[in-house]
């Protein structure tokens, strides 16, 4: 089979794609990150909530504040990272419903009045949107370094407040000298899909 998307931006996403874990000193700018998301907005979640907040680590200040929290094997690379981004769900994600969907404004209180149906909305959702992101950031010529190794709680209250809940830290940048392992196996088909 053939696809729309020709093989070298296949391989660019995917293929040839891998996690990365050391970079250059190359910045990653402002204007990148709004074309990456000005791309990746446009990703189907449910009842377009679009939940995903992203918060960029710039500063030196704020990168150190960061690295305290991430896992020991997660902080060098955090470090020297030319941008890190936290993303997080928002679980006040509903109050923005009337104008994301407006064919039925009304889904806000008819299925997300309770604190705990956004959250699990907002965390699925908001993990959809962040690998979303992650290609995005592969498309923009950039590679991605995602990890959940980190004290979730520190990161929620040293960046976030009680309404988001962090999902990932995610390393961007020009991949450096031997920035990722060797490609890890991955299931087949017959493996994962079933027919019914």
């Amino acid at each position: 089979m053939s696809f729309v998307l020709d093989p070298a931006a296949q391989d660019l996403l995917f293929r040839e794609a891998h996690t990365a874990n050391a970079f250059t000193d190359e910045p990653v700018t402002e204007e990148q990150v709004q074309a990456i998301y000005d791309l990746v907005k446009y990703g189907p979640t449910a009842f377009n909530q679009t939940p995903l907040r992203i918060t960029l680590v710039r500063s030196p200040e704020a990168r150190e504040r960061l690295v305290q929290h991430m896992a020991e094997g997660n902080q060098a690379k955090t470090a020297t990272a030319p941008l890190v981004a936290i993303l997080a769900a928002d679980n006040e994600f509903h109050e923005e419903l009337p104008t994301l969907f407006p064919a039925f404004p009304q889904a806000k209180d008819v299925f997300f009045a309770e604190r705990a149906a956004r959250e699990g909305s907002a965390t699925v959702n908001a993990a959809l949107q962040a690998a979303y992101f992650i290609v995005g950031v592969r498309a923009a010529g950039l590679a991605a370094g995602p990890m959940t190794g980190f004290d979730f709680e520190g990161v929620r209250k040293e960046f976030l407040d009680d309404d988001h809940t962090p999902l990932m830290v995610v390393n961007i940048g020009k991949p450096g000298e031997d920035a990722s392992y060797p490609r890890s196996p991955r299931l087949a088909y017959e493996d994962v899909v079933t027919t019914v």
